[in-house]
């Protein structure tokens, strides 16, 4: 499986960005697709994930309201919509993929698949 991340940039807190992953290669192998961050200095973290055939979704608590993950089972691509950005989510966000269904599993050792890194960047 071959993940590519796009969508970062530039905001203004409070803003929006919408991050893309898509998927290509073994597909068919992937149960749950993942959004970590890494911040300068910082272990990559956890953000979000989503169970790919049922669309079930798990945040982190500080993202809850203001981040929203989602697929397109037919293009095979897993979305991160990103609002009321703080700078604090200032990172370089990476997709992962996991052949397991623990989708809840906030640890980066539970993914199969990564993705590259795309920068976000949220200036106050």
């Amino acid at each position: 499986v071959q993940l590519q991340a796009s969508g970062g940039g530039s905001a203004q807190a409070g803003g929006s960005l919408r991050l893309s992953c898509a998927a290509s290669g073994r597909t068919g192998s992937m149960n749950v697709l993942g959004w970590f961050r890494q911040a300068p200095g910082k272990e990559r973290d956890f953000v979000a994930s989503i169970l790919w055939n049922t669309g079930v979704t798990y945040y982190i608590d500080s993202v809850k309201g203001r981040f929203t993950i989602d697929r397109d089972n037919a293009k095979n691509t897993v979305y991160l919509q990103m609002s009321s950005l703080k700078p604090e989510d200032t990172a370089v966000y990476y997709c992962a993929a996991m052949k397991n269904t623990l989708y809840r599993a906030t640890r980066a050792v539970y993914y199969d698949y990564w993705g590259q890194g795309t920068q976000v960047t949220v200036s106050s």
